[in-house]
């Protein structure tokens, strides 16, 4: 059995130029979600990419 703890989101540190934040967060609003939400979501996005090409 899992820990509550150990389903709670870890935070970390993210240094982001002002350009590569602005770009994000016009992306994130086009899609609805938060600046958070949307470099989490690429990030999975891309891990599971490379998941799938390490199985073919």
């Amino acid at each position: 059995m899992e820990k509550e703890s150990d389903n709670a989101k870890k935070q970390i540190p993210l240094r982001l130029s002002p350009a590569l934040y602005a770009e994000l967060a016009a992306w994130a609003e086009d899609e609805f979600r938060s600046v958070n939400g949307q470099i989490e979501y690429l990030l999975s996005e891309c891990v599971k990419k490379r998941k799938g090409k390490k199985d073919g």
